[in-house]
């Protein structure tokens, strides 16, 4: 039996309240409170990196060996963007995934009537003294620039300060691919020692990855299709890595009926690209190789040597509503990509990410039973949470509650519901109100045998990602988070909350 939120919220007794005269809640005066505080989304961000003004698309990290960080080049979205002019290459240094230094601009749009007058996402590569990054150029007017609507073009630096575009490379689809799709790329050393080229286009109207190599990364040379796609489906911002023994193709769904950030694996580039030959739908695991909600979206990533991470950006809501539509970018989200023996890929928290918070603070243990939930203390504005349930049986059904206040009549849940006695899935609700909120749930994920849930939360303002077991992750936008209370709650069965801590910075 599955129990969903919508149907038990009315039933649901909190165990914590406040006095009928508390004072009126002001921003000064909130401890020991616990009604509900109306706040604005803020723009500072202390762990999940947005620029004081816009937000962060597209991510194209990049380890730089020469100064031994992390480069994490995005599309600046402004919103409003310029009408024909929009989105520049901005950029973002982290050495740990945790904390971030802007670099400002990096590569501007070009002029309206150049290809490149908007630009899209692409890949660094570092050889001999010089960084090369290949974006897309995107014209919204292709009558002037030859009828091509998108195409491959180089930028380089010496210091990945000042760079120069090198209009002289231009890689497009010519006869063969789509000239209205033809991005995306990305750069990688063969084992041959030549460098290679994959880009998202289109052949005789179906989703390919367009293969290209290089001596020098200057002279391109067509090396056919590299892997194509399966149904109508269209593999965007492709990542193409060897961790192990394994090749990895990491893409985002565009198909709106998916919308998330996918992988296929293979020991050999021959086996990886067999996983989609003839539409064959050979997924490295039980849930099509999700790796994030629908919250996450552009993940791509890059390794220290030690350490592999994927940026991608979690999407802001329409009109700063729980229940908006998503927009196109947002904030700037890592995880930690875990290898598991099965060469199968999860993702946990990054590491580094508890070493920004300094104030700790421990609660007791609780029991709850069906239909009843327990409110915890005002959160701060960024917050790292972390607790143990233990379910009783096949059928609990647990989850916590974000927005919530001792005087809410609605709030908004991240809930783990069993979709069968050896299944989970993570799906986002709005208790007291419509339920199930579209396009905002996470995959299915394996239950824990012994019935044993580790729950990492990390909260940053209105971004929000829960991580279970090292095994699921759930990304998604939460307004009204910060500063106010949350709650642990039961929806089926008995459940045991233990080892509950809460970290603020």
């Amino acid at each position: 039996m599955i129990y969903t939120a919508a149907i038990l919220s009315a039933a649901m007794t909190c165990l914590a309240a406040c006095s009928d005269d508390e004072p009126v809640l002001t921003d000064r005066n909130l401890e020991g409170t616990s009604e509900y505080l109306d706040t604005d989304d803020d723009a500072k961000q202390d762990i999940y990196y947005k620029p004081y003004v816009g937000f962060v698309g597209d991510p194209m990290p990049f380890y730089d060996p020469v100064a031994a960080d992390f480069k994490v080049l995005y599309l600046q979205d402004y919103r409003p963007n310029q009408a024909v002019t929009y989105h520049p290459i901005w950029g973002v240094s982290t050495k740990d995934a945790a904390s971030y230094t802007s670099l400002g601009e990096l590569i501007p749009c070009g002029t309206a009537s150049e290809l490149d007058a908007a630009l899209g996402t692409g890949s660094t590569i570092w050889h001999d003294g010089t960084y090369y990054t290949f974006y897309t150029a995107h014209s919204p007017n292709p009558a002037t620039t030859s009828g091509i609507n998108e195409a491959v073009m180089l930028a380089t630096s010496t210091d990945f300060t000042h760079w120069t575009k090198n209009r002289s490379v231009l890689i497009s689809g010519g006869d063969t691919y789509s000239s209205t799709d033809f991005r995306d790329p990305f750069v990688y050393k063969a084992d041959d020692g030549s460098f290679r080229m994959i880009v998202s286009t289109r052949l005789n109207g179906k989703g390919v990855l367009a293969e290209y190599s290089s001596p020098d990364l200057l002279e391109w040379t067509s090396e056919g299709v590299f892997m194509t796609m399966m149904w109508d489906r269209f593999y965007e911002c492709p990542d193409l890595f060897r961790m192990g023994d394994w090749w990895y193709l990491i893409y985002s769904e565009q198909h709106n009926a998916v919308r998330r950030v996918q992988y296929f694996k293979g020991r050999t580039l021959d086996e990886l690209k067999a996983c989609t030959a003839n539409d064959a739908g050979i997924w490295p695991d039980n849930h099509e190789g999700f790796l994030d909600s629908r919250g996450f979206y552009a993940g791509k990533t890059a390794s220290d040597g030690t350490d592999r991470y994927i940026w991608g950006w979690c999407a802001s809501r329409a009109g700063l509503s729980n229940t908006g539509a998503a927009d196109w970018a947002g904030n700037l989200v890592a995880h930690r990509l875990i290898q598991n023996p099965d060469g199968t890929l999860t993702t946990a928290k990054v590491e580094a990410i508890d070493s920004r918070f300094k104030s700790s603070e421990t609660f007791d243990g609780f029991n709850l039973s069906a239909a009843a939930s327990k409110l915890m203390p005002r959160l701060g504005t960024a917050n790292s949470i972390s607790f143990t349930v233990t379910t009783s049986s096949a059928t609990d059904c647990f989850g916590m509650s974000f927005a919530r206040g001792s005087d809410s009549e609605k709030w908004y849940s991240v809930i783990v519901n069993p979709e069968s006695d050896t299944v989970r899935k993570i799906n986002f609700e709005e208790e007291g109100g419509q339920g199930f909120i579209p396009d905002t749930d996470g995959y299915i994920f394996d239950a824990p045998a012994d019935g044993v849930y580790n729950i990492s939360i990390v909260t940053d303002n209105s971004v929000v990602t829960v991580y279970i077991n090292d095994t699921a992750a759930w990304t998604g936008r939460i307004y009204g988070t910060a500063r106010n209370c949350w709650s642990i709650n039961s929806y089926g069965g008995e459940i045991a909350v233990s080892d509950i801590v809460v970290k603020t910075i």
